[in-house]
């Protein structure tokens, strides 16, 4: 019996299939255009770096904040609606991308995608909640995870060969025609789940916002895991331009970008499963203290340039730039500082909400998103501008020489995350002394 019973559970019906499916089109289609967002917003549109990093940042912020509000319609109109509506939006907003490559339409189109990708988060994961049970629902949730860093490295693998062989606007066609490919799926297979939701209305999620900043412990730390997330935006951010401005147009930052999924997919449970023991913040505090090395790591081209010349052979097979290898270390690292940080982040978020609240205020979780995509693809606007800047802006008749002059000092831009990092590291050493020292005169109190 317990043999059926484990076989069945690995059962699931045909729109949970259809679910994972649709968030692999999704991803693959966001990750491919979002991983070159930055080079297509300057180099296609023309904003500058800093009129780009601004535009980008309140795009990416607000992808994480409107879900939570969005979710409560999706509800109200029905799963299948909800997705045929976000699908169509998306597949709009992508292909007109394509073919409006002016300043104005292509904020319109911008804040297209932004109303279409806010409804497929909830609209996804509520799905695959309503086709599991509590037999499966942890392996059903784990293939959707499985599923969505498949979507996310597939979109950024195949995007160089279109950036590079057909021109950087064509990789909208692509994610036009992923979410398309989505949108008619959900039009010709998809079927309302049956299960009624029990969804919260707006109401209750605003009453969950003031719950946590009520709660100051929540929005501090918040406030500290913003300063890992903004160094983690800068691989959409900054690498991207960083990379091609110093090595030339066939660099594939994409798949440098792909290193970080990677990393996370192969290390996340081995780490959760040590660090199993430890309270949450501990955890947190490994990963945080990662992250300055993490930056550092990418400042470091020029010395191991210094040692091993313009190229670093790997046992006579293959070799890569200095640059390159010193970005796959800070991103590997970057990876592993994720693994440590984020389901514990998750977890301490969740037990801080009331008995029965855990959703709505998990809804809240990526607030740190929110600040730190404002903060990171601001800031990285203006350091690239004094540090990297576009060749477009440089003056005309310039020798080679003369154009390397401004680059010369491009690595300085990762002194500036080194920074935010030692400033997250040490502020969350602090919380967490701080906390326990309160929890432990509590717990004294009460005896």
């Amino acid at each position: 019996m317990r043999e059926i019973a484990e076989k069945e559970s690995w059962k699931f019906p045909k729109d949970f299939w259809l679910a994972n499916f649709m968030e692999l089109c999704e991803r693959a289609a966001y990750y491919g255009f979002f991983i070159v967002l930055t080079l297509y917003m300057t180099d296609i549109v023309g904003f500058t770096d800093i009129e780009t990093g601004i535009i980008v940042g309140i795009f990416y912020g607000l992808l994480y904040l409107f879900p939570t509000f969005v979710g409560a319609y999706g509800d109200k109109i029905g799963f299948r609606k909800g997705l045929l509506l976000a699908f169509s939006l998306l597949t709009v907003g992508y292909f007109f991308l394509g073919v409006y490559t002016t300043k104005l339409p292509v904020i319109f189109f911008l804040f297209v995608l932004l109303v279409g990708a806010s409804f497929i988060k909830p609209l996804i994961t509520g799905t695959v909640a309503k086709t599991t049970n509590e037999k499966n629902r942890a392996r059903g949730f784990s293939l959707f995870y499985w599923i969505v860093n498949i979507g996310a490295f597939s979109g950024k693998t195949f995007v160089p060969f279109i950036r590079q062989g057909l021109g950087l606007e064509y990789v909208n066609f692509f994610s036009a025609g992923m979410a398309f490919v989505a949108l008619l799926f959900t039009f010709f297979f998809f079927d309302e789940p049956d299960e009624k939701s029990g969804s919260k209305s707006i109401q209750d999620t605003l009453r969950a916002l003031k719950g946590i900043l009520d709660k100051p412990r929540l929005w501090i730390l918040t406030l500290i895991v913003a300063g890992f997330w903004i160094i983690q935006s800068q691989l959409y951010a900054t690498m991207p331009k960083y990379v091609i401005r110093l090595l030339d147009e066939g660099a594939k930052p994409e798949w440098l970008a792909n290193v970080n999924p990677g990393i996370v997919v192969l290390f996340v449970v081995v780490i959760t499963q040590l660090m199993k023991k430890q309270k949450a913040v501990t955890s947190m505090l490994f990963g945080m203290m990662l992250m300055p090395i993490s930056a550092l790591a990418m400042a470091m081209s020029q010395e191991l340039e210094a040692i091993t010349g313009p190229a670093v052979s790997f046992f006579g097979m293959f070799d890569l730039h200095p640059l390159t290898v010193m970005m796959i270390v800070g991103i590997a690292i970057q990876g592993l500082a994720e693994c440590f940080i984020s389901p514990r982040f998750l977890e301490y978020f969740s037990f801080q909400a009331p008995k029965g609240e855990e959703g709505l205020y998990l809804g809240f979780s990526h607030i740190h998103s929110f600040v730190s995509a404002i903060v990171g693809f601001g800031l990285s606007g203006f350091l690239l501008t004094k540090y990297c800047p576009d060749p477009n802006t440089l003056p005309l008749g310039i020798s080679e020489i003369e154009r390397a002059s401004y680059y010369a000092n491009a690595h300085y831009i990762w002194y500036y995350f080194v920074a935010i990092g030692l400033v997250s590291a040490v502020s969350l050493l602090i919380f967490k002394v701080v906390t326990e020292r309160i929890d432990r005169k509590n717990e004294e109190a009460s005896v």
